[in-house]
């Protein structure tokens, strides 16, 4: 195709609203679109620069039509219109791909496929929008029409138009008008009730588990239910039976081919033993998409919504939600003229309208703050609206009652079904069970984790490694002394402990004197800007404090035992060393780190204690608000106290034993992170050699029933396939041994799938890693994901694929390239037919495309794990080679597993590495044949195999 692009438009009257649109862009590769009163034309890529520059024009994404320009991201305009602005304004909360074609679809109209179709189908979004704002029955417009005043004040570019539409609709004469920008005034209070008591011990038997699903299936709208899948219901029913004795879990280590159905088959059982013993069966996921996979199918078990509010609640870790005290502090900013005034309205018109107050993968337009350039701390999304601090005040905070956080948590603690995180369900259980060896009781948002369904199980042991793991970093403990002594940067929000808890000490001298002295210890911590200090770009390094100290010295021992860049994938993986034999320049700091950690640990502790005495004490005196904010402030004095502090210090005192032998147990290594060839951040790091140890401690051994589930579990060259997924779960050393299930998928993979290892290419060569993925793609017209197992190759091929594939009308999306995070890039791979996506190890995980829009996939070469010094102990520990065999072995099986999604879907799995042993391939599943061959055979198989009419 041409380097052109196309213009159209229509103008359209409504009865009492004429609709005058400017010309709207689009930028599809190698082309654009336009909408204006001289019809449909192609125009070249100067002249659609011109449409973009000088405005006015509609767009989708101004930063992504901005990058396809050659364009820098632009700022925001009132001659630049951006579409999805006003979708988000017109349906807030409601999902759209951020595209024309993301836009048609969200509107209910057909895929616009060509240029020419693109540009119409935006600007027909765009009428389409303010048709909806006209029309007399569009809800709650009274608040709709005061926020569009306000915006309209503030610049925005549709601020006109939007205020013509509601007006056309008919609005109430008011002689004063709020901003509107208020939204925490109209959001719903949460309810306390009762506590639910203790869940029962009813069993759930296999045939009760067959019939519920069979009743599930035909709630979806299916006749009859698969013999694997019912058996998989009836076997996963164990997960659910009552245990007998303390400490003797019901385990279940259950693979399910893809296609199976195990969310409908472990959701009978579930659901069955919340019904009978009153109590949250907990489904654990890794990612997001089958978070929200989950959620749909839970329809099935309450089609009524307000019933399955209740009754199914998504959970995650409080930094995912909406901290309403954030989006105020930054709304009342911004009207002095210091923030995203229109972003923040957007983003304050979602949280009416939010299910859940989810910015995380929920239903907040995650490409919403990335549509015009804006200085971060402005942005209106999830990095400055949750509350990633840890400064929560619980009930002091004015907005407590509608906290979205506090709604969630005591929503679970009513629900049948909690859809959460291994992250949440990891570190919540972890800190639970060290209040427990304390005396005191659980936090009420995991202790009734009783059962527990992990499905993506076979990311079990990498979140239990995250979750039981510590790290001393610069920004980790800049963290925490702005945690301790708020924000001391102009500009800063957030609140000290001073701030938090000084009305709550004031009465007493000693608990006085220990918030202060906390708070002057703290002063020990690293600031803003330690990275600058500690490695500066000049070299003159001026760390201020004992432990940006430790770090410079640490950092040195660094340099000195290792290169800046390393044979397994360059300067991206910055810098480690092991810790040990250790310099005597990091000993010597690491004692008066230590000793200034001690002295932050002790008033804290004291701090502690006297907030728990305040618990028993004023028992009878205490209202609710108080006491919830008196817990609120000992969990997060705990965490820090009891948990960060003492980990810190621990491993600072390894240093001094006066040995060189490591830890049997744990690896201690030094590391720098580096970004665009800087360092921004120097670290200690413990890690257990095998995170199952806590996992069992704090998760399995209490729980009285675990179902671990996954398409990946087994290896079939294991002499018992399931030994690896024991080990990798914590159930090997259990008293009472998991049982194993392996059901297989029901998909004729011979049939509708091809297994090719290309044998012609030098993969240290991204020329030929482009030129052959682009022959791939195209052949298949499209459909095509790239997986990579380095951000510095994926950068390089796409600079070289881009351009080819856009001659052809292909899009191509890359994660780490294109200003989307990456669950938008997958939306937008979703919807569009024939666009093609390059990605890393995240987008494997979180990609859930049936359909066409996904038909060849890609490996750029094996994914071995990275030989860093962690894995290099835990395979001298748990298998040697035969252990980085099976991890790449799962790798590869679980990207197979996306490429088959349904019965009736083609695809083809490429792997562009001539080295990669055939024992890798052993886990997929049977009917699959692996093809070596050279890459022109390899694109003609493609072609003929997807596309059988075209030959």
């Amino acid at each position: 195709m041409s380097d052109e692009s196309v213009i159209a438009e229509t103008t359209r009257t409504g009865s009492e609203l004429r609709l005058d649109l400017p010309p709207a862009l689009a930028t599809p590769p190698g082309a654009g679109a336009v909408c204006d009163e001289a019809g449909a034309r192609k125009i070249g890529r100067g002249a659609a620069e011109g449409f973009f520059t000088t405005g006015p024009v509609l767009v989708a994404h101004a930063s992504l039509t901005a990058r396809r320009l050659g364009l820098t991201p632009p700022p925001r305009s009132s001659d630049l219109m951006d579409v999805l602005e006003l979708y988000a304004f017109v349906r807030p909360a409601r999902f759209c791909a951020p595209s024309p074609t993301g836009l048609a679809l969200a509107l209910g109209r057909a895929e616009p496929k060509s240029p020419e179709e693109q540009a119409t189908a935006l600007r027909d979004a765009a009428a389409a929008l303010l048709g909806e704002l006209a029309a007399p029955a569009y809800p709650e417009r009274e608040a709709a029409y005061v926020l569009a005043l306000t915006m309209q004040r503030a610049g925005w570019a549709w601020g006109e138009r939007v205020v013509q539409a509601l007006e056309a609709g008919g609005v109430r004469a008011r002689q004063h008008r709020g901003s509107g920008l208020d939204v925490w005034t109209r959001l719903t209070e949460w309810e306390d009730e009762a506590p639910r008591g203790e869940a029962g011990s009813a069993p759930v038997d296999s045939e009760s588990a067959r019939i519920r699903l069979e009743k599930l299936l035909q709630a979806s709208g299916l006749d009859e239910t698969r013999p694997t899948q019912s058996d998989y219901a009836a076997e996963a029913a164990f997960a659910f039976s009552p245990r007998n004795e303390e400490g003797r879990p019901r385990v279940l280590l259950a693979e399910a081919g893809t296609g199976t159905g195990k969310t409908l088959g472990y959701l009978a059982p579930a659901s069955l033993w919340a019904e009978r013993n009153q109590g949250a069966a907990w489904i654990s996921t890794y990612t997001r998409a089958l978070q929200r996979q989950i959620d749909r199918e839970s329809h099935s078990l309450w089609p009524d919504p307000a019933e399955r509010r209740k009754k199914a609640v998504i959970r995650k870790g409080r930094e995912n939600y909406l901290c309403v005290l954030n989006l105020q502090d930054m709304v009342q900013a911004a009207q002095l003229g210091n923030g995203d005034l229109i972003g923040l309205a957007l983003a304050g018109r979602w949280a009416v309208h939010t299910r859940d107050g989810d910015m995380t993968g929920g239903d907040f337009p995650g490409w919403l703050p990335g549509l015009f350039a804006l200085p971060a701390a402005h942005a209106a999304g999830a990095a400055n609206l949750v509350d990633r601090r840890g400064e929560c005040v619980h009930a002091a905070c004015p907005h407590y009652r509608t906290c979205f956080v506090e709604k969630t948590i005591r929503a679970s603690r009513k629900a049948d079904i909690v859809v959460a995180n291994h992250a949440l369900v990891l570190t919540q259980a972890a800190f639970d069970g060290a209040r427990s060896a304390r005396g005191q009781k659980q936090d009420g948002e995991t202790a009734a984790l009783k059962r527990i369904v992990f499905d993506e199980g076979h990311h079990l042991f990498d979140a239990a490694d995250s979750a039981f793991s510590a790290c001393l970093s610069g920004q980790e403990a800049a963290e925490l002394r702005r945690w301790i002594r708020g924000p001391e940067g102009k500009g800063r929000r957030g609140r000290g402990l001073e701030q938090r808890l000084g009305d709550m000490v004031n009465d007493n001298e000693t608990a006085l004197k220990s918030l202060q002295d906390a708070v002057r210890a703290a002063a020990g911590l690293p600031g803003e800007g330690v990275s600058g200090r500690v490695a500066p770009a000049s070299g003159e390094v001026n760390p201020i404090g004992p432990i940006e100290a430790f770090l410079a010295a640490a950092l040195n021992q660094l340099r000195a035992r290792t290169a800046e860049t390393n044979s397994y994938g360059g300067a991206e993986f910055g810098m480690e060393c092991a810790l040990k034999p250790v310099t005597e320049p990091v000993a010597e700091a690491a004692r008066a780190a230590a000793q200034a950690l001690a002295a932050i640990e002790a008033p804290l502790l004291a701090l502690s204690r006297h907030l728990e005495d305040i618990l028993d004490d004023e028992a009878a005196e205490l209202d609710g608000s108080q006491r919830s904010r008196i817990e609120g402030a000992l969990r997060g004095l705990d965490r820090r106290a009891r948990m960060t502090l003492p980990g810190w210090r621990s491993m600072l005192a390894a240093l001094e034993d006066g040995g060189d032998q490591p830890d049997p147990d744990f690896v201690d290594w030094l590391s720098a992170e580096t970004a665009f060839g800087r360092i921004h951040d120097v670290a200690l790091r413990r890690h257990w050699i095998d995170p199952t140890v806590p996992l069992e401690t704090a998760v399995i051994v209490p729980s009285h029933g675990v179902l671990v589930t996954s398409a990946t579990l087994s290896d079939p060259l294991q002499d018992d396939p399931f030994d690896l997924a024991r080990m990798r779960t914590g159930s090997a050393r259990l008293i009472d041994p998991p049982r194993t299930l392996k059901v297989e998928s029901p998909f004729d993979y011979a049939a509708n799938s091809r297994v090719i290892v290309v044998n012609d290419l030098v993969k240290d060569d991204p020329r030929q890693t482009a030129a052959a993925m682009r022959e791939l793609f195209l052949a298949a017209g499209g459909g095509g994901l790239g997986l990579f197992t380095a951000i510095r190759r994926l950068k390089a091929v796409y600079e070289r694929l881009g351009p080819d594939l856009a001659k052809s009308g292909l899009p191509l999306y890359a994660q780490h390239v294109d200003p989307l995070e990456v669950g938008a890039l997958v939306d937008m791979f979703r919807v569009e037919e024939n666009s093609c996506l390059l990605g890393t190890d995240a987008v494997r995980d979180g990609v859930d495309v049936p359909g066409r829009s996904l038909r060849v996939l890609a490996f750029d070469r094996v994914p071995w794990p990275r030989p860093d010094l962690l894995h290099k102990a835990r395979r001298e520990r748990l298998g040697g080679k035969g252990y980085d065999d099976a991890i790449a072995r799962a790798r590869i099986a679980q990207a197979f597993g996306r490429l088959i999604r349904r019965g009736d879907d083609k695809g083809v799995f490429l792997m562009l590495d001539a080295a990669t042993p055939t024992r890798l391939f052993a886990s997929l599943p049977p009917g699959t044949e692996v093809q070596r061959m050279g890459l022109a055979d390899a694109v003609e198989l493609t072609k003929t195999f997807l596309n059988p009419e075209t030959t």
